[in-house]
């Protein structure tokens, strides 16, 4: 893990919670890269370690997860799209910067760029940002379950020391053999609070809820093909139990729209929803294309 520097920058309602892993020199790109649902700021650290220094890397703890888990409601993919953009002029040195996402964080992104075009440069997509609609026959909880159902039982789950909750993310599919690192227990140790003999995740239930939901939103859906710049997805070929269907494939991109869009669509060979943000092979892709996105063209 290299070292990074803890920041808040005000926001609605308060101070959002962020990392910073500086540039080696002066003048570098900034790079604001924004988590999954129930991620937090710490799964870009195998992407910080791939960049190398070549750009300053800044990726918040979004409302409602570890750092930024004090700052209050409303909760929604819209209040994560205004934060992002706060936090990019705090950070931005006066000028556009780079905006990445992985997960729902791509949706967020997505949306951060059309409302606030000033603030943003070109985009990285990771495994998300292409949506579908809902299914009409479902409740919002029906719907959530059916997406991320393992990751919302995990927030009501208690465990009794930070070693029991590292057991339990050592026999999760995406994380075997070499999908675990000490970066990936420094991630998901950050998701941990309570004492022992009650620890559990930080994620305020409420704000998951809302995020869930809102990504079906008509605003959301539409935005990856409003981008006013643009953009690059990489998408995992594998999906977040490391089954061999992923959340994308040629089929699927074609059925949202992504020809029609100025999204470049980059498949990432060999990884999975989780390992191609925190796997060496993943994170290095990552890196390549967040490079590619700070360069002018």
């Amino acid at each position: 893990m290299i070292p990074y520097e803890e920041i808040r920058v005000p926001v609605t309602g308060g101070e959002l919670a962020a990392l910073r892993w500086p540039a080696g020199g002066t003048g570098a790109p900034v790079v604001v890269a924004l988590h999954g649902i129930t991620a937090n700021a710490l799964s870009w650290g195998a992407v910080a370690r791939a960049l190398a220094g070549r750009v300053t890397l800044v990726a918040p703890d979004l409302r409602g997860r570890a750092g930024s888990a004090g700052l209050p409601g409303p909760y929604g993919v819209a209040a994560h799209a205004d934060d992002a953009a706060a936090l990019a002029k705090g950070v931005g040195e006066g000028g556009p910067v780079v905006l990445a996402g992985h997960s729902m964080g791509a949706f967020v992104a997505t949306l951060a760029a059309v409302r606030h075009p000033d603030r943003f440069g070109e985009l990285v997509l990771v495994d998300g940002g292409f949506g579908f609609p809902a299914p009409t026959h479902l409740s919002a909880d029906e719907l959530l379950t059916a997406v991320i159902g393992p990751a919302m039982d995990r927030l009501s789950m208690t465990f009794p020391d930070r070693e029991a909750y590292r057991s339990f993310w050592r026999a999760h599919p995406a994380f075997g053999g070499e999908g675990w690192s000490s970066e990936v227990d420094a991630y998901l140790q950050r998701d941990l609070t309570g004492t022992e003999g009650a620890m559990r995740s930080g994620c305020l239930l409420e704000a998951v809820r809302t995020d869930g939901v809102g990504l079906f939103q008509a605003e959301v859906l539409a935005a990856v093909r409003e981008l006013p710049s643009p953009a690059t997805l990489l998408w995992a070929r594998r999906g977040l139990m490391n089954e061999e269907q992923g959340l994308y494939d040629e089929t699927r991109l074609a059925a949202a729209g992504q020809p029609g869009t100025t999204v470049r669509a980059v498949p990432v060979e060999g990884v999975n929803h989780y390992t191609v943000l925190t796997g060496d092979k993943g994170a290095r892709a990552v890196a390549d294309a967040l490079l590619r996105a700070a360069v002018p063209h």
